[in-house]
C-alpha cells in the first residue's frame, strides 16, 4: 500500500499524521510511505529523519493526494485538501463531521472513504483513538484557563492555587470523562477548589473514590449546573456524545450570573461546543469576551504541544493503519473493518454515502449502515 502524510495546514497545527518511528514500522511491513517536506518540523523531525526511516519526501501535498491509497492526517482536511481527495482513496484522520456540513458535503462529493479517529471504539464503548488527545486537551484546558484568568488577558486576576491566607480559585468541570478527569487532575494539582459535574452515578462514584476530598462531585442537573457555574472562576466544558454535536449546557442567560472576568474553556468546540456562546478560535487569537466572560475555544488545543500529542496519537492510530494496509495488500482493505467491528465504527463516509448515524441525523443525510457498504 502507498501511504502518505501531508503537512498540516490548519492554523498553528504542528502535529503530523506519522512519526519517523511509525514510518519505520510501515516500511518494515512492505508499504511505501510519502511524507511532505517539512511536515515533521513541528515535532522536531526533519526530512532527514523521515528519509532514514524509509520515507520518500515530496515537495508538496499534491503527490500525496494524487498517488497514495491512504492519506494519514491529524486534523480534518481543509477545503484545499478536500478538493484533492479522490474516489477510492482512504482518508484516516480526525473529522468531527457533525458540526461541519461543508466538510461533510465535500467528503461525500469526493467519493473517498473517510475513517474518523474519534469514532473508532474500544472494549466497553471506549474511544481509544480520541483518548490521548482528550487527555492532552483536558490537561491543557487548565493551563489555558489559568492564563486567561490573568488580568492582562481579560480575566478576574485570580491565581487558581491561591496563596496562604487567600482562597484558591474555583474550577467547575462539566463532564467527568477522559477530558474532565484529566482537567480535574491538573486543577487539583494546582491547589484549586474543584467541582466535577456528571450525569452518571457510576462515574461520579469512580471520581469520588479517586479524588477523595481533593475534589467535589455533583450530579449534573440544571439547578446544580447553574449554581456551580455561577460560583466558578473557571468553567471547563468537557462533554462528549460520540460523533454527534455537543449539547449546549451553559446558556447565554447563565453568563449574567457568573463573576465578571470568569473564564469558560470549551474543550468540546470540535463538536460544536457545549456553551451557547462558543465559536471556534485559534492559537493566534484564542479568546473573546461576551457579557464580561472570557471564552477560550481553540479547536486544536493539542497542536500547541505537538511532539507530545503526535507521539501519543501514533501509539493508538498506527496499529489500525497497519491492519488497513495489510488488508489492502491482501486484496480488500474492507476486510480490516469486517474483522474488527471497533474499527468499523470509525467509518463515517464511504463512496458518497454517510455511514455514521449521528452525522447523518445531524446533517440530514440518508444513513448508509456500515454493514451494508462493507458487504
Amino acid at each position: 500500500m502507498r501511504i502518505g502524510t501531508p503537512r498540516e495546514i490548519k492554523n498553528h497545527e504542528y502535529r503530523i499524521g506519522l512519526t519517523p518511528e511509525s514510518v519505520t514500522e510501515l516500511v518494515a511491513h512492505g508499504h511505501e510511505v510519502l511524507v511532505e517536506s517539512g511536515g515533521g518540523l513541528g515535532i522536531g523531525a526533519d526530512d532527514a529523519a523521515y528519509i532514514a526511516a524509509g520515507a520518500t519526501i515530496t515537495d508538496g501535498p499534491e503527490d500525496i493526494f494524487a498517488r497514495c491509497d491512504m492519506v494519514v492526517k491529524v486534523k480534518e482536511p481543509q477545503a484545499v485538501e478536500r478538493a484533492m481527495l479522490r474516489e477510492g482513496q482512504i482518508l484516516y484522520t480526525y473529522l468531527h463531521l457533525a458540526p461541519d456540513p461543508a466538510q461533510t458535503a465535500d467528503l461525500v462529493k469526493s467519493g473517498a472513504t473517510a475513517i474518523a479517529y474519534e469514532t473508532v471504539t474500544g472494549a466497553g464503548g471506549t474511544l481509544p483513538l480520541l483518548k490521548p488527545m482528550s487527555q492532552v486537551a483536558g490537561r491543557m484546558s487548565v493551563q489555558a484557563g489559568a492564563t486567561a484568568l490573568e488580568k492582562a488577558h481579560g480575566g478576574r486576576g485570580v491565581l487558581l492555587g491561591g496563596v496562604p491566607g487567600v482562597a484558591p480559585g474555583k474550577v467547575a468541570v462539566i463532564g467527568g470523562g477522559v477530558v474532565g478527569w484529566n482537567a480535574a487532575q491538573m486543577a487539583v494539582g494546582l491547589g484549586a477548589d474543584v467541582t466535577i459535574l456528571d450525569r452518571s452515578p457510576e462515574q461520579l462514584e469512580r471520581l469520588g473514590l479517586y479524588f477523595e476530598s481533593r475534589a467535589k462531585t455533583r450530579f449534573s442537573n440544571k439547578a446544580n449546573l447553574a449554581e456551580v457555574v455561577a460560583d466558578a472562576d473557571l468553567v471547563i466544558g468537557a462533554v462528549l456524545i460520540p460523533g454527534a454535536a455537543a449539547p449546549k449546557l451553559v446558556s447565554r442567560a447563565m453568563l449574567k450570573d457568573m463573576k465578571k472576568g470568569a473564564v469558560l474553556v470549551d474543550v468540546a468546540i470540535d463538536q460544536g461546543g457545549c456553551f451557547e456562546t462558543s465559536h471556534p478560535t485559534t492559537h493566534d487569537d484564542p479568546t473573546f469576551v461576551i457579557d464580561d466572560i472570557v471564552h477560550y475555544c481553540v479547536a486544536n488545543m493539542p497542536g500547541a504541544v505537538s511532539r507530545t500529542s503526535t507521539y501519543a496519537l501514533n501509539n493508538v492510530t498506527l496499529p489500525h493503519a497497519l491492519r488497513i494496509a495489510a488488508a489492502f495488500d491482501a486484496g480488500d482493505w474492507r476486510d480490516a473493518l469486517r474483522r474488527d467491528p471497533h474499527l468499523a465504527e470509525g467509518l463515517n463516509v464511504h463512496a458518497g454515502r454517510v455511514t455514521y448515524r449521528a452525522v447523518a441525523e445531524e446533517l440530514g443525510y440518508d444513513h448508509a449502515p456500515t454493514s451494508e457498504v462493507l458487504g
